[in-house]
Parts: C-alpha cells; sequence; structure tokens
C-alpha cells in the first residue's frame, strides 16, 4: 500500500481523500472494501519516514488540509519499485495492477515496460518449471504438482498479455 500511496503522490500532491478516491477508482468494485483509515495511516507512516511532507491548506467553514508531497527519498523509492520485478513470490494481481495505475499515473515509468518486466521473470519460471516436470516419471504426484504450476505460469502470462494491450494504447501520466 505504501509504494502505490508514494506513485500516486508522485504525479501530484494530494490529500488523504483524494488519494483514497483515486485507489477506489483505480479498483473499481474490488476498491469498496477499501479502509479510510488505511489510507490516512499510510500517510502517517510514509511522513515518519522522510518519503513525505506534508503542509496544511486554509480551507474557508472547515479545518485545515493536509497536503501530501513526495520527498526526493520519497522519489527514490517509487523508482525503485516501478522498476523491481517479483522474483521471489508470484505477485497477486491486484498488487500488480496497482503497480501498472501507479506507473501510468505518475508518468515515471511507462506500464508496459513494468509488464514486459513482469513478463520475462515469468518466462524464465516457466522453463525452469518445465525442465524439472520432463525430469519426473509421468503420472508421478510431483509430475502433477509441476503440471499446476505450468498452468498457472500460463496462465498468469495471458493475463499480462491483456495488460500490456489495455495499458499499450493509454496516454501516460
Amino acid at each position: 500500500m505504501q509504494d502505490v500511496v508514494l506513485a500516486l503522490l508522485a504525479k501530484e500532491p494530494a490529500h488523504g481523500y483524494e488519494l483514497r478516491a483515486r485507489l477506489q477508482h483505480a479498483l473499481g468494485p474490488l476498491g469498496d472494501d477499501l479502509n479510510a483509515g488505511q489510507v490516512y495511516v499510510t500517510l502517517r507512516r510514509l511522513e515518519k519516514a522522510g518519503l513525505v511532507t506534508v503542509r496544511l491548506v486554509g480551507q474557508a467553514d472547515r479545518p485545515d488540509r493536509k497536503v501530501y508531497e513526495l520527498t526526493p527519498a520519497g522519489q527514490e523509492r517509487v523508482a525503485r519499485w516501478l522498476a523491481d520485478v517479483d522474483r521471489a513470490t508470484r505477485p497477486a494481481p491486484t498488487d500488480l495492477y496497482l503497480k501498472l495505475v501507479a506507473a501510468a499515473s505518475s508518468g515515471l515509468a511507462d506500464p508496459v515496460d513494468v509488464v514486459d518486466a513482469q513478463r520475462r521473470e515469468l518466462l524464465r519460471r516457466l522453463a525452469d518449471v518445465q525442465r524439472a516436470a520432463l525430469a519426473q516419471p509421468a503420472g508421478s504426484g510431483p509430475a502433477l504438482l509441476l503440471e499446476g504450476a505450468v498452468l498457472r505460469l500460463q496462465a498468469d502470462l495471458r493475463w499480462l498479455d491483456a495488460c500490456a494491450a489495455h495499458w499499450a494504447d493509454r496516454p501516460r501520466g
């Protein structure tokens, strides 16, 4: 959540309510469960970590609004996050999708490049799993397990193709 919030702030400073609305819009129906408090807790943690600064903006007939902005350290962290390919685990579709939304909205990375990097990693994993599967006796338990891993990786690759097609036609920023 921290990296997504930072990336959304990379485009322009914003207040918590605005960030929550952007997240809900990006997630569609999946965003309905987004707890408003989670965004504010995340913003406080980012401020304590020196990744964002806060300034108060006066409002007529309302309390001052806190507007959050990235620090240079926050910008650096967003850039690292957008460039990172998840090699250790299989990323959840929601996590990767939010990374793509953040990349597009911040203008710091091309979502198609992010998809391509993830695709290269999945293809590497698929080749490893297929080699391991070929080494197993046909009909064995390990062969069945590895077949499941191959099928999941193939499904993930098809989803990445859909993501690339979706983001290829969208303007950055």
